[in-house]
Order: C-alpha cells, then sequence, then structure tokens
C-alpha cells in the first residue's frame, strides 16, 4: 500500500511532504507533485506535512479522486525525483481548495 498525492495539489504545490519522505519517493512536474508507489513505504509521514490535504493513503482515498492513483504511478516514471523543499507557488492559496483542477495538470 502507498500514499497518493490527489487533486488539490496541482497549482499548490507544497513541498513540505518532500522533506519528511524517509525513502525520497516523491516526483516533481511543472504544478504537481507524485508518489512513486513502489517506492513508497508507507510510513505516513507526508500525511499531516501537506497544508493542502492533498495526501491520501491509498485505501482512503476518495471515490472522486481514483484517477490520481495511475497518475502518481505514471507520473513517478517519467518526471524527476525531488529530495528538498522548494518554495510553494506564489499563487497557491488561489488554487487551495477549488474544485476540478484535474483539467489544469500540466505534465
Amino acid at each position: 500500500m502507498a500514499f497518493v498525492v490527489g487533486e488539490n495539489c496541482i497549482k499548490c504545490k507544497h513541498t513540505d511532504c518532500v522533506e519528511v519522505c524517509p525513502v525520497d519517493c516523491f516526483y516533481e512536474g511543472p504544478n504537481f507533485l507524485v508518489i512513486h508507489p513502489d517506492e513508497c513505504i508507507d510510513c505516513a509521514l507526508c500525511e499531516p506535512e501537506c497544508p493542502a490535504g492533498a495526501i491520501f493513503s491509498e485505501d482512503e482515498l476518495p471515490e472522486d479522486q481514483a484517477v490520481f492513483l495511475e497518475l502518481n504511478a505514471e507520473l513517478a516514471q517519467v518526471w524527476p525525483n525531488i529530495t528538498q523543499m522548494k518554495d510553494a507557488p506564489a499563487d497557491h492559496a488561489e488554487w487551495d481548495g477549488v474544485p476540478g483542477k484535474l483539467q489544469y495538470l500540466e505534465r
């Protein structure tokens, strides 16, 4: 079982989660982070660190975000690994909690 980055990370992209990950299983795209499901050790350290509440245990992933299970696995194969915290986008607060952000995912 792994943790999954969900929709609210899109355009928020806080990296507090990256800083606490003991196995460096986060990967970074232009406006979204993903967790590599084969590298995640299910330690749960990242979930409470996400200011946007965008990280879920695989078994607690909301039904309407099921697509993110596959997206995390797919994009972790092509995006670069991120191991250090970075500043969130300047407009992150405007995007936090906005529904329907999947359309804004940049690959």
